[in-house]
């Protein structure tokens, strides 16, 4: 089997995990492992192939990312702007139930919690937006289509970034707040962490706030899970694993692995964890996201 070491997708990333799962959502021909070091890198496998050229030959053209069943207008349908009509989301799924793109629209929203202006629920990976923007319009404005060599220096950890929020839930998009630096991204990574949303659906627990009491938002992402006592906050919990799995064998992990669970993580295959930090913005009024993380046991 062909191997690529991705000395620049670590585990402790979360936008880097996502990366690299999302390079297993393109391409059914590939498989991921992390190593066994300190600290646990991607390592993208093939059977008979280069993986880097499987993964650019999957590469999403322009007009894929532009069709993607979230994009705010689709015809003989309602737009889906930031605020999703529930009837809107309903609608739209429905007439694209089968395009194997569908996933988009349930790693970003659900129907399952209804606010009371009867407006579906967001997902933590699809964070509000300044000036109305949503997602795909973030998604498209990535641009990336990258070259085989452009995909390399990605993976090592060189790769070239931009001005920009990318998908706005990387903290390491963040500059110093001492020399003012803009955030940048590197969009081969966050084209590839969108990707890997696919294996998080958001869900809920059918509450809906339009029923004259108050609800709680229960909604929340596979993976997400509440902790604390006093101030209970939803962290995103992920593993990294020694075993190369393709996409449905990772799928299947994550519905099997339990993070408290550490004695059965062997069994598994599963060699360390971490869960997220969220961004702590400068006050009540700064609309910053990101998520950091902390490595578990």
């Amino acid at each position: 089997m062909n191997e690529v070491r991705c000395a620049g997708l670590p585990a402790s990333w979360l936008n880097g995990w996502l990366a690299a799962v999302g390079a297993t959502v393109l391409s059914p021909d590939l498989r991921l492992r992390w190593t066994g070091d300190g600290t646990p890198r991607a390592v993208l496998c093939a059977e008979t192939e280069d993986p880097v050229a499987v993964l650019a030959s999957s590469w999403p053209s322009r007009a894929v990312l532009k069709g993607m069943p979230i994009r705010r207008r689709w015809p003989n349908l309602e737009d889906l702007p930031r605020q999703v009509p529930v009837d809107a989301f309903r609608a739209r799924a429905a007439a694209l139930r089968g395009d194997p793109l569908s996933w988009a629209l349930s790693s970003t929203v659900t129907d399952l919690h209804v606010d009371e202006n009867g407006n579906v629920a967001h997902g933590p990976f699809d964070p509000p937006v300044p000036r109305g923007y949503v997602v795909h319009d973030r998604l498209m404005r990535l641009q990336s289509d990258p070259s085989r060599e452009n995909l390399c220096r990605t993976l090592e950890g060189t790769g070239e970034r931009i001005d920009g929020n990318g998908l706005g839930f990387d903290l390491a998009r963040i500059g110093s707040e001492a020399d003012g630096s803009p955030k940048s991204i590197d969009p081969v990574v966050e084209t590839l962490a969108f990707f890997g949303l696919a294996l998080l659906p958001v869900r809920g627990t059918g509450t809906d706030a339009r029923m004259g009491r108050r609800v709680r938002p229960s909604t929340t992402q596979r993976g997400w899970v509440w902790s604390g006592e006093r101030r209970p906050q939803a962290r995103f919990i992920w593993p990294a694993w020694r075993l190369p799995l393709d996409c449905a064998a990772i799928d299947a992990l994550l519905d099997l692995w339990q993070a408290d669970g550490k004695g059965a993580w062997s069994a598994l295959g599963i060699q360390a964890a971490w869960r997220s930090v969220s961004y702590e913005g400068k006050g009540i009024s700064d609309p910053t996201r990101g998520f950091g993380a902390e490595r578990l046991g």
